[in-house]
């Protein structure tokens, strides 16, 4: 996938057909990733660029005020914009907008078609605990089978907490630890009872199976939607 700069708005030539020709030339490459059903981190790239557009264009009135002034500087990480004061008509600034109109249509659709493949993928998932779940379940294995193979890939996680304006959101970590060939013998039962005999600093685990029966690429799709609907599930519990 072609990369696009975070501050690709202002960098080298602000042009709205050069920038038009780049922007369609990363848009190209994230439809590919979604024709070969890879969401990530195509589809969280696009937001994040979406967003950036999106503040500029909600502080418009700050761009309208800079009259006289040109743009040298978009400071995502603050989200805020940095002028130069210089003696220069708003040329440049009509410009910038005029890419920002063209550009957050084309964001969107592209969007809402990550979007749509993320809800396809996530409801073909089926998440279900295995064993008793103990009264902390923001610790444990995670297993992920897609149905169509015979392994079953064991993940552990720790969901934490952090607040963030008021609001309190969970995070999830992840590790692989290793693997099983999932088989009448090697059952998600008998893998969890392997697990606690080979890991005693989990004694009594929360164990949950994640599986679907349709294959999706694993580290770019099925990894991504299942710790998202993992922590989304365990939200449910407490």
């Amino acid at each position: 996938m072609k990369a696009l700069s975070q501050n690709w708005i202002v960098e080298n030539l602000i042009d709205f057909e050069y920038k038009k020709y780049e922007l369609l030339g990363y848009l190209q490459g994230i439809k590919q990733e979604f024709r070969d059903e890879k969401l990530y981190p195509a589809l969280s790239d696009l937001i994040a660029h979406y967003n950036n557009l999106i503040t500029i264009k909600n502080n418009k009135q700050q761009l309208s005020e800079s009259f006289g002034k040109s743009l040298s500087k978009i400071d995502f990480d603050k989200l805020k914009l940095i002028y130069e004061s210089i003696e220069k008509d708003n040329q440049l600034i009509n410009e910038i907008e005029n890419i920002i109109d063209f550009s957050i249509p084309q964001l969107e659709s592209h969007l809402k078609e990550g979007k749509d493949i993320y809800n396809t993928m996530e409801g073909n998932m089926q998440i279900e605990p295995i064993g008793l779940t103990p009264l902390n379940p923001n610790e444990g294995y995670m297993f992920i089978n897609d149905g169509k193979q015979n392994e079953t890939y064991v993940h552990q996680y720790n969901i934490s907490f952090f607040e963030h304006a008021n609001e309190n959101f969970r995070g999830i970590h992840t590790s692989f630890i290793t693997s099983f060939a999932y088989s009448y013998i090697n059952t998600f039962e008998s893998i969890k009872i392997q697990l606690i005999k080979e890991k005693p600093l989990l004694p009594n685990p929360a164990v949950f199976a994640i599986s679907s029966q349709k294959e999706y690429p694993l580290t770019e799709s099925f990894i991504p939607i299942a710790k998202r609907t993992l922590v989304r599930y365990i939200s449910t519990l407490s």
